[in-house]
């Protein structure tokens, strides 16, 4: 016999298990013909990172799909990794520096460089250990890194190809520019907030007269680099002013009025400054009317020479000086509150400045346009599916995509320039670096100071992570057999910034999808519904939980509170620790029993159920097998649709429910029979094997204390589903006693009889089959329900009048109460308890109809009280049918 531990030690378990499962290359992924691949790659988490509840979820989730793939047969392959994550990690290391009194400017590119190198070897992968911790079963053999010279080839041939085709170009355009991280940003990168701000009525004098024409502005600042007013040519107010000149206040330039459709009439007075330099509206508006674009601001949001006297000035602390000034000379008019979406750096969160700047793009309506066709024709397919028509929607209306970033950490620009050539726009373009120019062979060229945007490595995650390309042509076999992979699992903030840009590059470098599935999950929020983060100080760390209930626990916990978001609070983990308890105990109990030296079966397919012996009128046993089936079904069913708290809570189901609450009570007494034993075990085997996925810890260590060591749970195979041992009347026939048993035991609490005093119950009913079921299972009843004479048939008159009745199905049960209870005493006790009860709603309903009460309160609260209201109107229904009941 094996006897487990009286208590289950996840700090003793978890440790050994991650470690085990490491060092014996459970997880490893090769190519097998004679298996079907299933490929899952990870979202790769910043090497910055450490895990947060996202990570926790996001990873919980691939690897309960790819602990079930790998069970069902198929040659799952889950590759990790990390990314490079250019503008956090600089600015790591860029505080260490700063801690120094020294910037990066002050010890030069090539040793800051090393400081990131060193940096990362050290502390790059932490969240990789925290991922093991948590279970994660990819092939850590695969690790990769978005800067592994494998990678950075991929990224080099990338950006040489597209540059080829016409699709990278560079150019002055408007861009979101973070004056904290000192660089260039995507319009993803630039999340914008709704803010509380102002906007400013500012007047402009127009030349040689006494008249000024209004504008509004929420950057007072960028008037100075102001080089037009435009109004709506449609506009009447206007139409005698466009072609006019006014003077720019506190500049003195002369700048013109100009008509443009752009201009919205409704926003503020209907005519708008034109800053050219500063916004990305106005920069196609100068454009348009052939405008000087005047830059006023260092690349730190400082003032520069252009601002006149406001030179040198933070850019917020100009607004205040501008606005103090307008007012000094009668120029500004009024200033109103104003609600506008503000963009922040996704880094550090700074107000990002659209700012005038000459970056590299790429071309993404080319791309985008396959990417389109591969989701409408169903080839990829987003899971909820509402994300569809989000992801429709962005690449319909897709821009250019700003790559240049103007830090040291990542990909540098594969771009030369020559120095004799002196033309910045004559570029060497080239995946080696050049040693001359091929032009006029000056050796005196250089590179590129910018890098390229972080997503343009993770964009070829799918297929750069299998030494894609190969410098002789060919394609490596991995990437031929794992790739497309087969589904994708990310965070919906990152649909543009990488999931939708992924389709795009495999099917222009590839010639095929990356995936076919893509499961977005919800956003991990607090009890209160607030999105978790450091700044709010509601953010839970997962390592915590896991040092305090175990990562089963918090494995289990994320999954079954999960939907569209995950609402969870601390105490909430509880919920998964007592459930790994439950197995543990259950466990124990089972094997504690049973005898594996002299136990015989008969084995088949991945399960023992198929040599056990079932007789014909053995309910209890046709039903747990026949519910074991059935939950195997379901769960593989449900987690295949990506439904993975539904699968969770139907193994949950099952196991606590029906497997511990039921079977293992009626079998108590048969512990001696080897049948019983064989079931016992058998259900225990499969249902650690359906648990694996969701709890791997405390499932591993129960199977290897009766398998072994050399037979790992993690490489065991699914159970095989036996549909011919499935049978629905078997399970609706058990499901009826047990409702049954259910109702008896409600009567015996209801009414406080003593749990040694045994009931008699008459059962009542034209249902010949169900009455008939009934008889065959008493003794369960006399059992479970602690019933001592059970009629079927006619109701005895004699006990009528003081007995508790309950209809289950088309059967009455009727169970007599006296020589149980004092009916007089109770009969006071309902009485008075209905009294109290109809105060109650007197009161509420009074408070319902107070049209004061209904006009003032907050609706949650007069909620509560409707709610409040029919509660008590049902109590008092049943206190009155309990009454009737004692005649």
């Amino acid at each position: 016999m094996i006897e487990l531990p009286p208590r289950f030690n996840f700090k003793e378990v978890d440790n050994k298990w991650a470690k085990y499962w490491e060092e014996k290359n459970c997880f490893s992924a090769k190519v097998n013909q004679n298996k079907q691949p299933y490929t899952v790659v990870i979202p790769p988490p910043n090497v910055t990172g450490i895990l947060h509840m996202g990570h926790a979820l996001n990873n919980t989730l691939q690897d309960i799909i790819i602990r079930y793939k790998r069970m069902k047969g198929f040659e799952a392959l889950w590759m990790p990794g990390t990314d490079h994550a250019g503008i956090a990690t600089q600015n790591v290391v860029e505080k260490q520096l700063a801690k120094e009194g020294k910037r990066r400017q002050d010890i030069g590119r090539d040793a800051f460089l090393e400081r990131l190198w060193a940096w990362k070897r050290e502390y790059g992968d932490t969240i990789i250990r925290q991922l093991k911790r948590l279970g994660s079963s990819c092939d850590w053999q695969r690790l990769r890194f978005t800067m592994d010279e494998d990678y950075c080839r991929a990224v080099r041939y990338v950006f040489v190809k597209l540059y080829q085709k016409g699709f990278i170009y560079r150019g002055e355009y408007i861009i979101n520019w973070c004056p904290r991280c000192l660089t260039a940003l995507s319009d993803e990168e630039a999340e914008h907030k709704d803010t509380e701000g102002f906007l400013y009525y500012i007047r402009y004098p127009i030349k040689d007269t006494d008249e000024y024409i209004t504008v509004a502005t929420t950057r007072p600042e960028t008037m100075l680099g102001d080089t037009a007013v435009a109004v709506n040519p449609n506009d009447s107010r206007y139409t005698n002013l466009i072609g006019k000149t006014v003077v720019l206040p506190l500049i003195g330039r002369y700048i013109p009025i100009v008509a443009d459709e752009f201009v919205d009439p409704e926003f503020g007075t209907g005519a708008v400054k034109v800053t050219p330099a500063h916004d990305p509206n106005d920069f196609f508006m100068g454009e348009r009317h052939g405008l000087k674009a005047i830059n006023i601001m260092h690349p730190d949001a400082r003032l520069n020479e252009q601002a006149g006297e406001f030179a040198d000035m933070d850019r917020f602390e100009a607004r205040e000086a501008i606005v103090d000034e307008l007012k000094q000379r009668k120029l500004l008019e009024k200033i109103t509150p104003h609600m506008h979406a503000v963009g922040h750096c996704y880094r550090c969160h700074t107000i990002v400045e659209p700012y005038l700047s000459k970056q590299w793009f790429v071309k993404m309506k080319p791309l985008a346009e396959p990417a389109i066709t591969a989701v409408k024709e169903g080839k990829i397919k987003f899971y909820p599916q509402r994300w569809t028509k989000v992801y429709m929607n962005w690449m319909e209306n897709i821009r250019d995509w700003c790559i240049s970033r103007q830090i040291w950490w990542g990909h540098r620009i594969p771009v030369w320039y020559c120095r004799d050539c002196g033309n910045d726009d004559n570029v060497i373009v080239s995946e080696t670096d050049p040693k001359q120019c091929p032009k006029c062979g000056s050796k005196d060229i250089y590179q590129d100071e910018d890098v390229l945007d972080t997503w343009f490595s993770s964009w070829l995650w799918p297929f750069a992570t299998f030494r894609w390309p190969l410098s002789d042509g060919t394609i490596d076999p991995d990437l031929q057999y794992f790739y497309p992979t087969s589904a994708l699992f990310t965070a919906p903030e990152i649909i543009f910034f990488w999931v939708a840009r992924m389709i795009m590059a495999g099917l222009e470098f590839m010639g095929d999808i990356p995936f076919s599935d893509v499961y977005i999950h919800g956003t991990v929020r607090d009890s209160k519904g607030r999105k978790m983060s450091k700044s709010l100080g509601n953010a839970i760390d997962p390592l915590e939980i896991i040092e305090e209930y175990g990562a089963d626990a918090l494995r289990f916990s994320l999954i079954v509170n999960s939907g569209q978001d995950i609402f969870i609070s601390k105490d909430k983990f509880e919920i998964g620790r007592n459930f790994a308890n439950k197995v543990w105990n259950a466990s124990r109990l089972i094997l504690m029993h049973i005898d594996l030296s002299n136990l015989k079966r008969s084995e088949s397919g991945a399960n023992y159920l198929s040599g056990i012996k079932i007789e014909d009128k053995d309910l209890v046993t046709k039903w747990i097998v026949s519910r074991f089936f059935n939950t195997v079904k379901h769960v593989g069913n449900a987690i295949e649709r990506y439904r993975f708290s539904e699968a969770e809570i139907l193994v949950e189901d099952f196991f606590w429910s029906e497997l511990c609450d039921w079977y293992l009570e009626i079998i108590k007494e048969r512990w001696n029979e080897e049948n019983i034993q064989n079931i016992a075990l058998a259900l225990l085997e499969g249902s650690l094997k359906i648990l694996h996925p969701f709890m791997p810890f405390v499932t591993e260590e129960i199977w290897c204390r009766f398998k072994g060591k050399d037979n790992p749970l993690c490489i065991q195979r699914w159970p095989d589903i036996e549909e011919e041992k499935i049978d629905v009347k078997v399970e609706a026939d058990m499901k009826f006693v047990i409702d049954v048993i259910g109702a008896l035991r409600n009567i015996r609490a209801r009414w406080n009889i003593k749990p040694k005093d045994k009931i008699d119950c008459q059962f009542v009913s034209e249902d010949t089959i169900s009455l008939s079921l009934l008889e065959q299972n008493s003794n369960m009843l006399r059992t479970f329900a602690k019933v001592n004479e059970i009629t079927v048939g006619e109701v005895d008159a004699n006990n009528v009048s003081a007995s508790a009745t309950v209809v289950i199905g088309k059967v009455k049960c009727i169970v007599a109460l006296s020589g149980l209870i004092n009916i007089e005493e109770e009969k006071q006790r309902i009485i008075a308890e209905i009294k109290d009860n109809e105060r109650i709603v007197s009161s509420l309903s009074a408070r319902l109809q107070n049209k004061d009460f209904l006009n003032k309160a907050p609706q949650e609260v007069i909620q509560k009280e409707r709610i409040r209201f029919d509660e008590m109107e049902l109590k008092i229904k049943e206190l009155k049918q309990a009454l009737a009941e004692l005649g």
